[in-house]
């Protein structure tokens, strides 16, 4: 093969290189927005607007006449386009890069995003056949949050700049810590994911406003445990000023020891500014007695919490060399 030639063939891999990763990036951006949307349906109740499934009132769904979409129909049946929409684009992704793509974890990653979504697909019909049971919308709800950090880790396997190898981070102060920046975003990223559990079970037990005022609890610290409903919204309460602590400790650890390196700082950074408004979200969806676009608001940027934490979190285990190693790479 000439010279002329494998550069053409480079050129045009890297092409179809870029075009995967921005492909994945546009799902990823898809997926938050359909994360968005089904917050709307548990915040107006339109989960059992439309009665029936894979069908819309005994019509096709891609050709339900849109004037019938009408008060929480209007909801219910958006969710499910915008839902067959993302599938679509999962199904594209897999395919597109199991044959473009000669990293056999990425190839299996693509399909695991892909079984994924067609679980979650059949969890979104259980739900309605099944009259919305709570384990059943426990789980769809938490596969959702799944599913959007495996996209996510695929944009990021994709890019660029990833494929070209990260540059290894060194910490820039001995830390006085016994836990790594990799364990520490692993873990921060585990609190994170249990806390949108907690979160998704206190929706769908309509746990919501079982603590009326905020931030105490009946005027007190900790409140009398009378219903299982104060203790699931108490325990969502208490999960937030974990994940808070965790989320602070992460952002100051990058900052303290990895300031110079903007592909760590940039991402803690994110996750410091979107704790912030999260915690507002939260105070702010009890003051407003649950207000539709707040709550609804909240629940997408607990995704987008997590979806950054995802990120730092792979960074931090590629760039950050663990300390029995990190003797070699100096």
């Amino acid at each position: 093969m000439s010279r002329s030639v494998r550069v053409a063939v480079a050129l045009h891999e890297e092409g179809a290189n870029i075009g995967l990763h921005r492909f994945a990036l546009f799902t990823a951006c898809c997926t938050a927005f359909l994360i968005f949307v089904g917050g709307l349906v548990t915040s107006t109740q339109s989960g059992l607007s439309v009665p029936d499934w894979p069908t819309t009132y005994g019509s096709n769904m891609f050709t339900f006449p849109f004037s019938k979409w009408v008060g929480g129909i209007f909801y219910e049946h958006s969710h499910r386009l915008v839902a067959s929409f993302v599938g679509s684009l999962t199904v594209i992704l897999a395919f597109w890069t199991w044959v473009a793509e000669k990293r056999q974890g990425v190839r299996w990653l693509a399909v695991a995003a892909l079984g994924a979504v067609v679980a979650q697909g059949v969890l979104g019909g259980l739900t309605v056949m099944l009259l919305l049971p709570t384990s059943i919308s426990m789980a769809h709800a938490c596969l959702a949050q799944t599913f959007f950090c495996l996209v996510i880790a695929m944009a990021l396997l994709t890019s660029p700049r990833w494929k070209q190898g990260l540059p290894i981070a060194f910490s820039t102060k001995t830390s006085r810590s016994s836990i790594t920046l990799p364990l520490l975003t692993a873990v921060t990223t585990g609190a994170i994911y249990i806390q949108l559990l907690l979160g998704a079970l206190m929706r769908h037990t309509d746990s919501g406003l079982a603590i009326r005022d905020f931030p105490l609890s009946f005027g007190r610290i900790i409140p009398h445990f009378t219903t299982s409903h104060i203790a699931i919204h108490f325990s969502h309460r208490v999960g937030a000023l974990l994940v808070s602590v965790m989320i602070v400790w992460t952002f100051l650890t990058v900052r303290n020891e990895y300031r110079k390196n903007t592909l760590l700082r940039r991402p803690a950074t994110v996750l410091f500014s979107l704790l912030w408004l999260q915690l507002m979200l939260g105070a702010w969806t009890v003051w407003s007695e649950k207000a539709v676009l707040i709550t609804t608001a909240h629940v997408a940027t607990g995704a987008l919490v997590l979806g950054t934490s995802v990120l730092l979190m792979l960074r931090a285990w590629v760039m950050v060399p663990v300390p029995l190693r990190e003797a070699a790479w100096r």
